[in-house]
């Protein structure tokens, strides 16, 4: 069971990363990329009127890792990833999540509300659980195209990221 009161989050105490897979007739060449958000803060308050919010800079999103392609990802390929994220996918605009219904169910949340990614908003559903060692983790699906982004592409299309992309928490309370 997650612990009535307030639950603050950021990276010195959670992890929050976001996963790209690649697809296209040229998906070999590229990479899928873990992700991870450096700066953003996160709430949760578990009470009476029970509460979630998250804000991330979205110039924050660091690679960590990129498995498959022809050949690893360079520090050049990593710069080139950061520029297109901030400038094509992104569009340096702030990434904003607030909870309009939190509902407990023991050890697990089920989360509604509205996130705000690239200046469009849309609402989500998720959900968090939490573990008898204080571990908090739980992950959303995004598919970029219903928040108006238009998912990276190169060779005419033949390679692109696909469209849903995993957003996962990993915390403790």
């Amino acid at each position: 069971m997650i612990p009535a009161g307030t639950h603050r989050f950021g990276p010195g105490n959670a992890t929050l990363s976001v996963r790209t897979r690649r697809g296209g007739a040229a998906a070999k060449a590229g990479h899928d990329l873990d992700m991870l958000v450096t700066a953003w803060e996160g709430t949760l308050e578990i009470g009476e009127e029970s509460r979630a919010e998250l804000s991330a800079d979205a110039g924050s999103l660091r690679v960590q890792k990129g498995t498959g392609g022809m050949q690893p990802l360079g520090e050049e390929d990593i710069a080139n990833i950061h520029q297109t994220i901030d400038d094509e996918v992104l569009r340096r605009r702030d990434i904003v999540f607030r909870s309009t219904r939190v509902r407990a169910d023991g050890s697990r949340l089920e989360v509604e509300g509205e996130l705000t990614l690239a200046g469009t908003t849309q609402p989500i559903v998720f959900e968090l659980e939490g573990g008898d060692d204080g571990r908090l983790a739980g992950s959303a699906v995004v598919a970029q195209t219903r928040w108006g982004m238009k998912p990276y592409s190169a060779l005419w299309g033949a390679l692109k990221v696909l469209d849903e992309v995993e957003v996962a928490l990993d915390a403790r309370v």
